[in-house]
């Protein structure tokens, strides 16, 4: 028995509900979940001094057409993501107080996740993507070196950290049901692990690099 779901109602959007799930679970999946293993190894070039950090950046950086590939494969399937997200999270009721399951826990975790991931995100390309392309500010070892060396944004980037490699393994863990991938217990008990060791590797990788910043 699952407490935690959404709730029955009829919008033009929920009419779509089968496709427009699936393209949920597959933005988050495929392009953002590739995007954040990338940007995961990109940060953890940290961990081998200031020189390779900056290199790897200005690697990134000379890619041709950057833009165009940043709009296309993370701006897009982000705002769709987030989008649809928010919407089946205000139409979603959780009970996790009566019903302890731990599908439940995953429900309500996975949403309460994706709304700090998505501030953490949004903080983040703007310190780090908008102000550089806008304003012209270095982006550099030293500059994020600098940026965390305030208590609040390093306490706040653990969180983000935290929420976002939880949010998308979990997300993985899912969309494997959603996608028919894991259809029996088994199956589903089997991913859940899978799923957890990803979220401790990746957290392991992201909070090393904040180290190595700070």
């Amino acid at each position: 028995m699952n407490a935690s779901k959404a709730v029955s109602v009829s919008t033009p959007l929920m009419h779509h509900h089968f496709l427009l799930s699936r393209m949920h679970s597959l933005a988050g999946i495929v392009p953002l979940g590739a995007f954040l293993i990338e940007h995961f190894y990109s940060n953890a070039v940290a961990l081998l001094g200031a020189s390779a950090y900056n290199r790897q950046v200005a690697t990134l950086q000379g890619i041709p057409l950057v833009w165009v590939l940043e709009i296309v494969f993370i701006l897009i399937p982000l705002l769709y993501h987030a989008g649809y997200g928010i919407y089946l999270a205000t139409l979603s009721r959780n009970n996790t107080r009566d019903y302890g399951y731990p599908s439940n826990w995953r429900f309500l975790l996975q949403r309460v996740s994706g709304i700090v991931t998505l501030l953490f995100v949004l903080y983040h390309v703007w310190s780090f993507r908008l102000k550089s392309a806008f304003f012209g500010t270095d982006v550099s070892f030293d500059a994020v070196s600098g940026h965390l060396s305030h208590a609040w944004i390093l306490a706040f980037y653990v969180l983000g950290i935290l929420s976002t490699t939880f949010h998308f393994t979990n997300g993985l863990w899912s969309g494997l049901i959603t996608w028919g991938i894991t259809t029996g217990p088994r199956a589903q008990q089997i991913s859940g692990k899978v799923s957890l060791l990803l979220f401790v590797l990746l957290s392991l990788v992201g909070l090393a690099s904040l180290i190595a910043f700070v």
